[in-house]
């Protein structure tokens, strides 16, 4: 889902300065960051539950919040960068970032709009199903990447590409998918991507480039606080929506995972047949199947506000591929060989 607590965690130090020296307090409270920051599929999928069950525990966390930590989670990626570091994204591995890319805005997208049309869902669920479809890379996926023993640099190459490429691929494809259910003020779109993702991305990416040394002692806490945004915009979205989830029921369940499956296999099974590493085609994989879910519900509110079921497959999408996404995590990390080669 958003959840940027995973850039932080992956990215590493990304300024070229001295690493700073923490004091054994500070080593201490990082690393049981770190080690929560791990477990945030089951924060997620916990989340949803409580706020399912009691909805008032999460009804203090109102939409301006809810768009203040996606701001927040972006801020936490841009820390993780530096504007060199921006720059090479286009230039390191330049046919497996294309390939990723060209993956990540076909295959979902594609399996959205069929899912949309022919799953048989209400209108608002159809446009909510495509909606999520039309999203960068969430950059939980960093960490899911991570764990599954896959290709870090690319990884956080892909997920910081996608979202750049947010700004215009995200309103173009909502246009095109969504355009023909219901009318979608693209211009609107952009600004709102451009607010949301790369104003805060920027301004984190400066702040690491002009005190990176600061930027190094915050860093060790924001892939946490971060973790702990994503719970709390999940809860919220489920907590305002339970009426809304209950009526969607099973139809919408089996479509957003079937959705997040398919991502998941076709990003795998076509790096596979390309003849890519294993490593590679597991990376591929997760980030084709993550997905920013939290963008999407934050979008969704803000340009469909008089229809909330619309909220409903971006909520259930952040719980679907955060639990997919670290169960096959799990199983790659148990499976996969540390010797691996590109």
């Amino acid at each position: 889902t958003c959840n940027a607590s995973a850039a932080g965690a992956a990215a590493g130090d990304g300024s070229n300065s001295r690493p700073v020296v923490l004091s054994p307090l500070e080593q201490r409270v990082g690393g049981i960051c770190k080690t929560l920051t791990n477990f945030f599929p089951v924060w997620v999928v916990l989340a949803a539950v409580v706020a399912y069950h009691n909805p008032p525990l999460f009804a203090w966390f109102t939409d301006q919040h809810v768009t203040k930590s996606l701001v927040f989670c972006m801020l936490a990626m841009g820390l993780t960068l530096t504007f060199e570091e921006i720059t090479s994204v286009f230039i390191r591995s330049p046919q497996l970032l294309l390939l990723g890319m060209v993956l990540q805005y076909s295959v979902l997208p594609c399996i959205g709009w069929a899912i949309s049309r022919y799953w048989g869902l209400s209108a608002s669920l159809a446009i909510g199903v495509a909606l999520v479809s039309c999203m960068p890379g969430g950059t939980a996926s960093n960490i899911v990447a991570y764990i599954a023993k896959g290709d870090m640099p690319l990884s956080i190459m892909m997920t910081t590409a996608s979202t750049l490429m947010a700004v215009f691929t995200t309103p173009l494809l909502t246009s095109l998918l969504v355009g023909t259910l219901v009318p979608v003020n693209a211009k609107a779109m952009f600004m709102s991507v451009v607010q949301l993702v790369l104003a805060p991305v920027i301004v984190g990416t400066a702040l690491n480039q002009y005190f990176p040394q600061a930027v190094q002692r915050v860093r060790i806490y924001t892939p946490f606080l971060a973790t702990v945004a994503v719970v709390l915009i999940v809860g919220s979205m489920i907590s305002t929506n339970v009426a809304v989830v209950s009526q969607s029921g099973f139809t919408i369940i089996t479509a957003v995972l079937c959705l997040h499956g398919c991502g998941f296999s076709l990003g795998y099974f076509i790096s596979k047949a390309l003849g890519l590493s294993d490593k590679v085609c597991r990376t591929n994989s997760i980030e084709v199947g993550m997905q920013s879910s939290a963008l999407a519900a934050v979008l969704a509110k803000i340009h469909f506000p008089h229809d909330p079921m619309i909220v409903a497959p971006c909520v259930l999408s952040a719980c679907t591929h955060a639990t997919v996404g670290s169960l096959l995590a799990g199983y790659w990390n148990l499976t996969a060989k540390d010797s691996e080669q590109l």
